[in-house]
């Protein structure tokens, strides 16, 4: 059945709302800026399904293939860690199992990751027609209210067909190509937009308590410090849209800063409401709680010693 969630990012999809321009193409700023929006004014999972969306055409894009018509697409790139996708050359069949799927029975197709032989694959993959004999959903493991409505779980394929006119890229392609980084920073853009749909939040319960008012102040400075940095991040990969080391650091860097004032955010909004919102008001303890979960996106130290391996190579 579908959620509320995918029946609003398919109205996006039909009305143009999830035709964003591609990263790196001279109108990054405005990519970012359009996925903040989406977050902040919608429900948090909209944006977890949209971002996902925006992701696979620009992928598709980037290889020199178009989406298939009025599909919504899903990207799906984590790995089991007992048991992985693979695509048998030989035959052309994929095996395995894909955790952390979003937009299961809510999208068309995944770009799905598969080792191979011939290195990592990516195969656009119809999932429009799932719990056969070959494709198994199962959102039961999923058992946390956060980001219900994006219909996370583990897709499991058994020999499943994949045409060979659905192959994408091989040879390592989705993870080397410089599009990687780029898109690296979308989720951030919708963390920062779920944080300021927060502090909107705020704003219209606002009363003249200076306790409230210390606070509210800092949320506002934390809006500008996220519009300001997607607005940098942007401009810094536009300059320089062929490397992916800056992209990287770019990326990196975001997403640590971002998850960081997020998470500023989720503390002051509670420091100085308390917990009556929470109860009171089930799109605001929705929002809280979707951007929790979703921030754990950011791989913590792994990603800031990235950063700091990057030095001297951004400039090269």
């Amino acid at each position: 059945m579908t959620s509320a969630a995918g029946r609003e990012v398919r109205e996006l999809l039909q009305s143009g709302g999830l035709g964003l321009p591609r990263p790196g193409q001279g109108r990054t700023p405005q990519r970012l800026g359009g996925l903040c929006e989406i977050a902040r004014r919608r429900p948090v999972s909209v944006a977890r399904l949209a971002e996902a969306h925006t992701d696979a055409t620009a992928i598709l894009a980037e290889a020199g293939r178009e989406p298939k018509p009025d599909a919504l697409y899903g990207v799906w790139g984590s790995q089991h860690p007992d048991q992985q996708v693979v695509y048998d050359l030989d035959c052309g069949r994929i095996d395995g199992v894909m955790a952390f799927a979003s937009g299961l029975r809510l999208v068309d197709r995944a770009l799905v990751t598969a080792g191979s032989s011939d290195g990592t694959m990516l195969i656009d993959v119809d999932v429009s027609a799932p719990d056969t004999t070959t494709i198994e959903f199962d959102t039961d493991s999923w058992s946390s209210p956060a980001l219900l409505d994006a219909s996370t779980g583990t897709v499991t394929f058994t020999a499943h067909e994949i045409d060979a006119g659905d192959v994408v890229a091989s040879n390592g392609w989705y993870l080397d190509r410089v599009g990687f980084w780029q898109g690296a920073c979308a989720p951030a853009a919708c963390w920062a937009g779920a944080a300021m749909g927060l502090v909107d939040a705020a704003s219209a319960l606002l009363d003249d308590n200076p306790h409230r008012r210390a606070h509210h102040g800092a949320l506002l400075a934390a809006t500008w410090t996220m519009s300001s940095l997607l607005a940098a991040a942007g401009e810094q990969i536009d300059a320089r849209p062929e490397s992916a080391v800056l992209a990287e650091h770019v990326a990196r860097s975001l997403r640590f800063t971002i998850a960081s004032v997020s998470r500023d955010v989720l503390d002051r909004f509670s420091r100085a409401f308390g917990p009556r919102p929470h109860v009171e008001h089930r799109g605001i303890a929705q929002r809280a709680i979707d951007l929790d979960m979703y921030i754990r996106q950011h791989h913590g130290e792994r990603e800031l010693a990235a950063i700091s391996a990057l030095v001297g190579d951004i400039d090269a």
